[in-house]
């Protein structure tokens, strides 16, 4: 799938803009500053509905202006010319909106799916470096792609879970026989549920891991000029494993709760469930967060991105490939290596600041940005 056209109104910078897209390589060009980013996060947001630069919608609408609305015409595919209008109206402070071939959706989640998005910045390389979060959320946003319904399953995760940590805080320092029969109850309804939904989060997870190991490995190596083999294994709170069903899964997680609840409620936190997981990055023998060089960190975030991007293809839908302000934080063997393994993607969007830094294999359109102006480039 491509897009074939962006139409922004409010959004960032963005007063007005119209875009028109077509498959290949499309090169962004322009100092920082300018909007070249804001293009492509709208076409992330409206596949994923968020940004890899905030985590609050407010930024995203153009200052001065109530709303901001992102708009996409989505080919399927080279072969298939059937298209798809999506579209969904930002509001802070408000639910959003969204759209269909111009038909209004119950919820925006229900775009997901419409388009998929494989997207490269120079913040991946939190993945690698950052917290637990940031791993969670990589899996997490490949899991949504591959099985848009696992959406809202993990909104009905987060919203049990809110609910039993405000139960667990409202009971913390207290031994557990301090605390009713009434509460211990509530508990055990809420332990049985963020069970049943953590339990298809994590199985989701575990299946996604597993695929996506050997491509890890692969991608790692083709773009690192090392021998050292990259790999991903899942760390739980939980004895978790890939060969037992969702069932057994939720089984295994509401008995850690119960084993852990006078601990959680001392605490008044929920400690067991895929919000505490983790994925164990290494590169051989050793872990890459505190081990692995600037390059090899560069390396391995690359690496799951190209991975994922693998995945996603082959389950059958050819993804839209974004490099975001990617070429200048690599050398030029990295480059190189990299212009080769996404030259074939159906349609790549680059961002950059110095169009020198694009490696010439990567030929195809060109905008500069100027000032929330953006302008196509043609040769002489």
């Amino acid at each position: 799938m491509f897009v074939t056209h962006l139409s922004l109104a409010d959004f960032r910078s963005y007063s007005l803009v119209e875009v028109p897209l077509t498959a290949g390589v499309t090169v962004f060009t322009g100092a920082n500053g300018q909007g070249k980013t804001n293009l492509v996060e709208a076409v992330e947001f409206l596949a994923t509905l968020g940004s890899h630069r905030v985590a609050a919608e407010a930024p995203l609408v153009r200052s001065g202006a109530e709303r901001a609305i992102v708009r996409a015409r989505v080919q399927a595919g080279l072969e298939d010319p059937r298209n798809l209008v999506l579209e969904i109206e930002i509001i802070p402070g408000r639910a959003n909106k969204a759209a269909l071939n111009r038909s209004p959706l119950r919820r925006p989640r229900d775009l997901l799916g419409a388009l998929r998005v494989v997207l490269f910045s120079p913040e991946d390389l939190a993945i690698v470096k950052g917290d637990p979060s940031e791993r969670r959320r990589f899996i997490d946003e490949l899991v949504t792609a591959r099985w848009p319904r696992l959406a809202g399953v993990r909104a009905d995760y987060d919203r049990v879970l809110k609910q039993r940590s405000t139960l667990l805080k409202s009971l913390s320092g207290r031994g557990p026989r301090a605390v009713s029969e009434d509460a211990l109850t509530t508990l055990d309804i809420w332990d049985g549920q963020l069970a049943a939904l953590g339990a298809e989060l994590v199985a989701a997870r575990l299946v996604t891991l597993a695929e996506l190991g050997p491509l890890l490995a692969s991608a790692y190596a083709d773009i690192a000029p090392t021998n050292n083999v990259a790999a991903a294994a899942y760390k739980s709170s939980a004895q978790v494993s890939a060969d037992l069903s969702i069932a057994e899964l939720a089984a295994e997680l509401e008995a850690r709760m119960r084993e852990r609840r006078g601990e959680e409620i001392a605490r008044g936190l929920c400690l067991v469930g895929p919000h505490r997981d983790d994925i164990t990055l290494t590169l051989g023998d050793l872990p890459t967060k505190g081990y692995a060089s600037h390059g090899e960190s560069w390396s391995m975030a690359l690496g799951l991105r190209l991975a994922g991007f693998t995945l996603l293809r082959a389950d059958g839908v050819e993804p839209v490939l974004i490099l975001d302000d990617v070429f200048a934080e690599l050398d030029e063997t990295r480059r190189e290596r990299l212009a080769e393994l996404i030259g074939g993607a159906e349609q790549v969007l680059i961002t950059a600041a110095v169009a020198a830094d694009v490696p010439a294999a990567l030929s195809g359109r060109r905008f500069t940005v100027q000032s929330s102006t953006v302008a196509e480039v043609f040769d002489d």
